[in-house]
């Protein structure tokens, strides 16, 4: 019966994006789970959608003895700070001395993490643990589609399982493959594996694998028990020198290894022309939206104001453009504002109050909502997600509250919350009593995790251009110098294509 210790700790950083991750980020629940420890590790998220859930699910049914060190993660944001990361990683180290000796070692990691002191998060924990446990301990992990890989992580990891969907769908999926590439190094050796990285950038709506290039992309990765090869797409707001795709290839020999990796990253260098996503203006996209046929609502995506992204999620420009609009029968969500929520809470449903809404991301031109509201739902913000991407899991949201806009001509509701969410999940909407399947138009603060569970209510679904803090245009990443690397990058590949 093999031992094995397992831990994960997660972060997507934004550059540029809203606060700093700080320890109480991750001792926090929010999307996901507080900071857990011990066999609450495993009790805390059997049979959610993660990758920590169905490696333990997977090894369990194998019959292995786990050994659960910690789990946490905190919201996107900006880079973590370095008292949280010496923390949190002191106390991975302290909890596998505990539980050696043991076999293996299992972390769920994310891939795009930037502390305050350096630009390789993952890395640096990762020659932290080696440093105690020396070469010989056999290590699996799982990132994220949007990780930036560094050659150190590909160095250190024995076996790196990276998610083949996006919405990740298949974060279970994958904790459940890197156990079974653990279980075939505690058997036999270790694969070969070949690293490349790409010279490009590709814009994060463009990395949705409903769609081509991405879906032909992924499905043609090999996956066998004697080869595969992973990919990851990278995270554009992640301003560090592994910024963009990668490729990482595992093989019996080198010479297969080094094979696999060169022909995926041709396969993805030939789609880079295609990996393109054109955002269309509120304008576009409410003329779009109002001249499509009635009966299931159109769907706007407020993608760079996306707080799965790191953004504040709380821009008010597509908000003003619905009222300017004057549209009917709409639903926006979810708008961080604590103080309105509080404000909304102390007068009670039903009550109609004055107040700001949202407007505080420091982005040039935004500006709060002034404007009457009414009450028409509270909530303290605990609510169970039904959708796939987060199924099994509970949404902290803080008290929260949906507020009606009064004196527009136009017919909008908007949910409130005071934690930063990404909105992806149809509950977000109908735990308040309103019908998101019964509305003309939505407008979702979210790149693409949402259309797992709104796609099939949509009519038709426009991302759109509205300022955030998370640009998804590869022009507007340039044009803005918003992460020193990434705009260099992305300035190389306009100028070459002019």
């Amino acid at each position: 019966m093999p031992r094995i210790a397992l831990a994960g700790f997660q972060h997507e950083t934004n550059s540029i994006g809203v606060g700093r991750a700080g320890l109480a980020e991750f001792e926090m629940a929010d999307s996901w789970p507080r900071l857990l420890t011990g066999a609450e590790v495993l009790s805390g998220t059997q049979g959610m959608n993660l990758p920590i859930a169905g490696f333990a699910a997977a090894a369990q049914a194998a019959g292995a003895a786990l050994h659960p060190i910690l789990w946490c993660a905190a919201e996107p944001s900006g880079p973590v700070t370095d008292e949280a990361f010496d923390t949190i990683a002191a106390r991975i180290l302290d909890g596998i001395a505990d539980a050696a000796p043991f076999d293996g070692l299992f972390l769920d990691l994310h891939g795009a993490m930037i502390t305050d002191s350096g630009a390789d998060g993952e890395g640096a924990l990762l020659e932290r643990i080696r440093a105690r446990t020396g070469p010989a301990l056999p290590i699996a992990l799982c990132l994220d589609m949007h990780a930036n890989i560094s050659a150190r992580l590909v160095a250190l990891a024995d076996a790196i399982c990276i998610y083949k969907t996006y919405p990740h769908l298949d974060m279970a999926e994958t904790g459940a493959r890197a156990w079974h590439r653990l279980s075939a190094m505690l058997a036999g050796p270790r694969p070969a594996k070949a690293f490349l990285q790409a010279p490009f950038l590709v814009p994060l709506p463009a990395q949705h694998t409903g769609a081509e290039p991405m879906r032909g992309l992924y499905a043609a990765l090999p996956d066998s028990a004697e080869a595969h090869v992973e990919m990851a797409v990278g995270f554009t707001a992640g301003d560090t020198p592994d910024i963009g795709p990668s490729v990482i290839a595992y093989a019996p020999t080198q010479m297969q290894a080094d094979k696999l990796a060169c022909a995926a990253m041709r396969r993805l260098t030939a789609a880079q022309p295609h990996l393109e996503t054109r955002l269309a203006t509120p304008p576009e996209a409410l003329a779009d939206a109002q001249a499509a046929p009635p009966g299931r609502p159109v769907i706007l995506a407020d993608v760079q104001d996306n707080p799965g992204a790191g953004a504040s999620s709380d821009t008010t420009g597509l908000l003003r453009a619905l009222i300017e609009a004057r549209v009917q029968n709409a639903l926006l969500g979810l708008m961080h504002d604590p103080d309105l929520a509080a404000k909304a809470h102390a007068a009670g449903r039903g009550a109609v109050i004055d107040g700001a809404l949202g407007g505080r991301s420091g982005l040039a031109g935004d500006r709060p909502f002034t404007g009457r509201f009414r009450v028409d739902a509270l909530s303290d913000g605990q609510l169970r997600y039904t959708g796939a991407m987060y199924s099994g899991g509970t949404a902290t949201l803080g008290p929260s509250c949906a507020l009606h806009l009064e004196d527009t001509h136009a017919d909008v509701t908007v949910v409130v919350t005071s934690i930063r969410t990404q909105c992806l999940d149809l509950a977000q909407f109908t735990h308040f009593g309103l019908s998101p399947s019964g509305a003309r138009l939505i407008v979702v603060k979210s790149t693409a995790h949402f259309r797992a569970d709104f796609e099939p209510i949509a009519a038709r679904i426009i991302p759109v251009a509205s300022p955030g803090l998370f640009p998804c245009d590869l022009a507007d990443i340039a044009l803005r110098g918003a992460c020193r690397i990434a705009a260099s990058r992305a300035q190389r590949i306009m100028d070459t294509s002019v």
